[in-house]
């Protein structure tokens, strides 16, 4: 009995040291945060953004994942829908963090994005900020990340390229949600300053409405040359479609939310934004990086990607290799730290949106190329490197 009793323990010992072995070979996984628009008016939008982020993290857990203090470490994204809600987003953020402690929570809007801004510093998580508001980052907040350049570097190319080609009467028909209003804020100073005048302001619920005829009507009976509009990409191309079956013959400025690409798949090509201006397609951008990611995603899922699927591509790449130099998946200062390092870092291939790093705010520095369509074709306009 003795001799048994001395086998089961010396066996339970050793089940018990394979176990601890075990642990020390198991990988671990790191929960990336994600809050956005999965429901509703915004939801093709807020699933784009979001499959930026998932691809990345499933190329990089197939092929290991990321070596971290000499532990492998995988990604896992955790997406929650917030409707496009800022307060949604902040009880959504909450949640990532307390019940997965989510060291980044990605919010693809401004509204949720500020939300976040209350509580993310205390609450020690770095905000994924896919918002190209300036104002994201002029507010001291030390973990905040905005991964597009700032929209200002595409005010002075839109209004330059439509007040030429159409006139100096503007109707600002875009968006009534925060994103849009920021815009709002930054166009029309600059149009007036540019000699121009605002003949109608009548921003529409973009994300609620599907019926645009009555604010459009509206918006036509000042006679603009040009229409600003913008907001989710297909809610938009409803507002344009409303415009030229009204009779309006001008210019479109587009909003950078809204997509071209997405735009014309919903109007069954280029022919009614004849004439408009907007952020450039990824399908029509020529450089390495984004053609190779181009036609990566054509090989996935057999349809083009948005530029808004690349930036968080190329930022959850970014965002795996701070991990890696800051020798933490826990520690959000360090990772944050590093984010600048670590964008640098990237090859073309891993970075389709050419993000050359962040500046000392958390404002991403990469180089703006708006497309204007004429006679059906994407047209290059360089702007400039978005701060």
């Amino acid at each position: 009995m003795a001799v048994w009793k001395t086998f089961v323990r010396l066996m339970g010992m050793t089940a018990l040291g394979a176990l601890a072995a075990g642990g020390a070979w198991a990988q671990e996984s790191v929960t990336i945060g994600y809050t956005g628009p999965l429901s509703g008016g915004a939801a093709l939008y807020g699933k784009n953004t979001l499959s930026g982020l998932e691809i990345a993290a499933k190329e990089i857990n197939e092929a290991g994942g990321i070596e971290v203090g000499g532990k492998k470490v995988t990604l896992n994204v955790v997406a929650l829908d917030d409707k496009y809600s800022p307060s949604e987003s902040a009880v959504n953020a909450k949640r990532l963090k307390a019940q997965h402690n989510a060291p980044i929570i990605f919010v693809p809007h401004s509204g949720g994005a500020f939300a976040l801004q209350a509580f993310n510093e205390q609450d020690n998580f770095i905000l994924g900020a896919y918002t190209s508001v300036p104002t994201i980052t002029e507010r001291g907040n030390k973990l905040t990340l905005r991964i597009p350049p700032s929209f200002l570097g595409y005010v002075d190319p839109f209004i330059r390229t439509e007040m030429e080609r159409f006139g100096k009467k503007l109707a600002m028909a875009g968006a009534d949600h925060d994103y849009a209003k920021a815009w709002s804020q930054a166009f029309v100073p600059a149009w007036k300053k540019a000699g121009g005048e605002v003949v109608s302001e009548n921003p529409m619920s973009y994300n609620k409405d599907t019926d645009f005829y009555s604010g459009v009507s509206k918006v036509l009976a000042s006679n603009p040359n040009v229409m600003f509009v913008g907001g989710a990409s297909e809610p938009t191309a409803l507002v344009v479609r409303t415009a030229r079956e009204l009779g309006f013959q001008g210019g479109f400025a587009i909003m950078d939310q809204a997509k071209m690409d997405e735009m014309a798949r919903v109007l069954d090509g280029f022919q009614l934004l004849e004439g408009s201006i907007g952020v450039m397609p990824l399908v029509h951008d020529t450089r390495p990086g984004a053609e190779a990611f181009v036609a990566k995603y054509r090989k996935m899922f057999n349809k083009d990607p948005g530029s808004e699927i690349s930036y968080n591509y190329s930022t959850m790449h970014a965002v795996a290799e701070a991990m890696k130099l800051a020798g933490t998946t826990t520690d959000p200062k360090a990772i944050y730290a590093k984010l600048n390092e670590a964008y640098g870092k990237l090859s073309p291939e891993r970075n389709p949106s050419r993000i050359n790093g962040i500046d000392e705010k958390g404002g991403s520095n990469a180089k703006i190329v708006v497309g204007y369509v004429e006679k059906g074709k994407i047209i290059p306009i360089e702007a400039s490197v978005g701060q």
